[in-house]
């Protein structure tokens, strides 16, 4: 995996085709990230979910 994938803290991603948020922390193979828009069904408690770097797209 290139370090180029691998999204900072305070950078804006996209996940799950309509889930934006900002990465709060790092972690070895994912993210913390705090849910800024969702425009999907699903719910996130505490508008808060960890994604791994594979599924997820900086913006």
């Amino acid at each position: 995996m290139e370090i180029n994938n691998i999204p900072g803290i305070g950078d804006e991603i996209s996940f799950k085709s309509g889930v934006k948020g900002v990465v709060e922390k790092i972690y070895q193979n994912s993210v913390m990230v705090s849910v800024t828009e969702n425009t999907t069904n699903l719910e996130f408690e505490g508008d808060k979910t960890v994604i791994g770097h594979k599924n997820c797209e900086i913006i």
